[in-house]
């Protein structure tokens, strides 16, 4: 293959054009690394050197050096709000909202997040103020859910009503479930109010949103046992068999007790052994054998307690066999104070241990909630105690 002479020019003329393009890509660097502020780059070698005090105070530098640094705007301020400097991501986004010359996008932007600020701080009548002037744009969904959840802390059930069926028609995921508590809520109110009628209402309203509440069910039968309709009132209990069996403990400790005033406790003793039958429980165990130890006798207690311990073993039982063993010896008998002494221990290790816990966020409590006062979800505590660290 032969060459011509003008090939021979081609080689230079690349090598100059790739020697300009070079030179155009430098000076473009150079002039955008002119434009930004040097306390960026402090910023960010503080951030490499883990110094997170210094790099906010050199982005704060930066921020106040270009106005039109938007994001870092937004950046800084949901960074002081998740270290509960409030005060400091407040005024960020209040400067955010109040320029004139800032998009509308931006500024509805701006105005959520200085809704986060004050919900965050507790100023939950600002905050609210806030969201409602979202509840028409981008943000509605967000608002909705912040105002509900504001609602909720503040116990305006009927608001929260409102607002779960605005939720809805946005899109939102049923909120049947978390309105029947709603509901259950000023039906518990009316009860206390000795609203009967008020109360009823209410918690019909829960059943027809949330067929299987159980906590609608419930009070629906501690509405008739106010009234002295115990019948009733165990009609209503023992719903819960088949709506939602997991909260039979709970259930469980209403009906001896209305089978008590009724003096059946026989049918009391069998509807418990029934229960455990179909669903081992600790708690359901416990009041069974309370319930044998007072009319049956300790002996029978004792029994009980042992032939459960085989089948279950849990430290309740054991607690339960330790105290009817206990209570079985006789005032000289020296192995009391070995049975005394070790049912001690034991029913200490199991009050220390035993508690209700979110199955959300695993915060535990010792008495049932069904809202979690950590995570504020609803029904998410498990109605049977756990037995374990």
């Amino acid at each position: 293959m032969e060459i011509e002479a003008w090939h021979l020019l081609v080689i230079p003329l690349f090598f100059a054009l790739g020697w300009l393009a070079a030179r155009v890509d430098i000076r473009h660097v150079m002039q955008e690394s002119r434009a930004v502020p040097r306390s960026y780059f402090k910023g960010l070698n503080y951030l490499l050197n883990e110094q997170p005090d210094q790099a906010i105070e050199a982005f704060l530098e930066v921020a106040r050096l270009d106005p039109d640094t938007l994001e870092l705007h937004f950046a800084l301020g949901s960074l002081f709000r998740r270290r509960g400097e409030l005060d400091r991501a407040i005024r960020i986004h209040q400067s955010l909202v109040d320029r004139a010359d800032l998009a509308q996008d931006q500024r509805m932007k701006a105005l959520y997040e200085l809704g986060e600020d004050f919900l965050k701080a507790g100023l939950l009548d600002r905050a609210e103020e806030v969201f409602r002037r979202l509840e028409g744009g981008v943000h509605a969904l967000d608002a909705l859910r912040r105002l509900l959840e504001i609602q909720v802390l503040t116990k305006d059930w009927p608001q929260t009503i409102v607002t779960s069926q605005r939720l809805e028609k946005l899109g939102c995921l049923s909120q049947n479930a978390n309105t029947a508590h709603y509901h259950c809520e000023m039906a518990a109110a009316a009860m206390l109010r000795g609203e009967v009628d008020a109360a009823r209402g209410h918690l019909e309203q829960a059943l027809q949103k949330n067929r299987r509440s159980a906590r609608a069910i419930l009070l629906l039968g501690d509405l008739e046992s106010q009234a002295g309709q115990d019948e009733a009132a165990i009609a209503a209990w023992r719903r819960i068999e088949d709506i939602n069996p997991a909260f039979l403990p709970i259930a469980a400790d209403r009906l001896v007790q209305a089978y008590g005033r009724l003096d059946r406790y026989e049918q009391a003793v069998r509807l418990l052994q029934g229960y455990l039958e179909q669903r081992p429980s600790p708690d359901l165990l416990h009041l069974l054998f309370q319930t044998v130890a007072a009319r049956q006798g300790w002996e029978a207690a004792r029994a009980l307690a042992a032939t459960e311990l085989k089948k279950h073993p849990s430290l309740r039982a054991l607690d339960d066999y330790l105290q009817a063993s206990n209570a079985l010896q006789s005032e000289d008998e020296d192995g009391r104070v070995e049975y005394r002494l070790a049912q001690d221990l034991v029913h200490t290790q199991v009050s220390r241990i035993a508690h209700y816990q979110c199955g959300e966020c695993g915060f535990k409590a010792r008495q049932f909630f069904w809202q979690c006062p950590a995570c504020a979800r609803w029904e998410s505590i498990s109605p049977e105690r756990l037995e374990h660290e």
